[in-house]
C-alpha cells in the first residue's frame, strides 16, 4: 500500500475525528466520491504489502500494486497528497486550492495583494479602532515550517510584526536551536489585530470565537500560498482556533494532528515557558520540535537531541 494512500487515509480519519470533536454530525460528500466508494474492493491487492503479525511474513497476494496513472503521467508514480482532490467538504469550511502551484512572481504578487487586503480590514470595528497596526505575518513565503500563535500583544501591535516581545525572543531562540533562522520559517497568528482591552492600560485578553472565525480566512490564504510541510500551533488558543479543540494544550501537545492536509504539531506557547521555566517543561517543547525536525527530514545532532535533559 503506497505511502500516499496511507497519508490520505490518516488525514481523512483525523479530519473526521476533528469534525466529530467539534460537534459536526453530517458531512457533504461529492457525488463522484460516493460513486468511487461504491466500487467493489480491490481484494488482496490492497493488503499485499502488509505482514502477518504472527509470522512477519508478507501476506498472500501480488508483490506490489500498480496505482492507476494520472492523466499526463508516463510513470504512474504516486503524486503528493496535497495534489489529490478533497474527499470531503464540510459546509462553511474552506479547503486548499487544488490548482497548480504559482510561479514565484505570481506567488509574491498574490501574497502582496493578500497583505494589502488584510492591512485594510475593518471586519471587526472594535479591533480596527483600537489597533496601532495590523500584524500580518513575517518570514519566507516559501517556508517549509510555519508557526501560528493566537494574536498580537502590545509589542507586536507597536512594531507590526508577530512574536517580537519576550515570548517572541524565546521563540526565536527555539527556532535557532533547531538550526534555522526566523527568515527561514513563517510566523503568523490566528488574529491579525491585537484584541482590544477597554478600560485596561496593560495586559492582553484571549480572542473571542467570533473574532477568530472572522480573521482566520486570511490565515487560510497564507497557508495555501506558502504551502508549508509542517505547522506548529503555539498554545491552547492557537489550537482552538485551528482545530476547534478546547480540551487543553497539556493533553494535545506532542501529538500530530492534520490541518488543511498539513501535519500540525501542537505545543506550548513560549509565554508559558517564561512563566514556568522548569527544565522538564522546556524539554517537552523541545521534544515537540525534535518531532517537527524529523518530520521535515532535518539532520539532528546528538547535542540537539540532548537539549534540556538532566545531566
Amino acid at each position: 500500500m503506497s505511502s500516499t494512500y496511507n497519508q490520505l487515509l490518516d488525514a481523512t480519519i483525523q479530519h473526521l475525528e476533528d469534525l466529530k470533536s467539534r460537534g459536526v454530525r453530517h458531512v457533504a460528500v461529492a457525488p463522484e466520491t460516493l460513486r468511487a466508494l461504491a466500487q467493489p474492493p480491490a481484494g488482496k491487492a490492497q493488503v499485499a504489502n502488509f505482514k502477518s503479525p504472527a509470522s512477519g511474513a508478507p501476506a498472500s497476494g501480488p508483490a506490489r500494486t500498480e496505482l492507476p496513472k494520472r492523466a499526463g503521467s508516463e510513470t504512474g508514480a504516486p503524486q503528493p497528497a496535497a495534489e489529490q482532490p478533497p474527499l470531503l467538504a464540510v459546509q462553511g469550511e474552506t479547503v486548499p486550492s487544488q490548482g497548480p502551484p504559482l510561479d514565484p512572481q505570481a506567488k509574491a504578487a498574490a501574497f502582496a495583494a493578500l497583505r494589502q487586503r488584510a492591512l485594510a480590514c475593518v471586519k471587526c470595528p472594535h479591533l480596527a479602532s483600537s489597533r496601532k497596526n495590523v500584524v500580518f505575518g513575517v518570514g519566507s513565503i516559501d517556508a517549509q515550517l510555519m508557526f501560528v500563535g493566537e494574536a498580537p500583544g502590545a509589542d507586536e501591535d507597536e512594531q507590526a510584526e508577530p512574536f517580537v516581545g519576550r515570548a517572541g525572543q524565546l521563540l526565536t531562540k527555539i527556532i535557532q536551536a533547531a538550526g534555522l533562522q526566523r527568515a527561514d520559517v513563517y510566523i503568523g497568528n490566528i488574529l491579525k489585530c491585537r484584541p482590544d482591552t477597554p478600560g485596561q492600560s496593560a495586559g492582553n485578553r484571549k480572542p473571542t470565537a467570533d473574532e477568530m472565525t472572522t480573521c482566520i480566512p486570511y490565515l487560510h490564504e497564507q497557508i495555501d500560498l506558502i504551502g508549508p510541510k509542517v505547522i506548529v500551533a503555539l498554545g491552547a488558543t492557537a489550537v482552538e482556533g485551528l482545530l476547534g479543540k478546547t480540551i487543553g494544550i497539556t493533553k494535545l501537545r506532542g501529538t500530530w494532528k492534520t490541518y488543511r492536509g498539513i501535519p500540525l504539531m501542537p505545543t506550548y506557547h513560549p509565554a508559558y515557558l517564561l512563566r514556568n521555566q522548569a527544565m522538564s517543561e522546556k524539554r517537552k517543547v523541545w521534544e515537540d520540535m525534535l518531532a517537527v525536525m524529523e518530520k521535515l527530514g532535518m539532520s539532528i545532532s546528538e547535542k540537539q537531541r540532548n537539549y534540556f535533559l538532566k545531566g
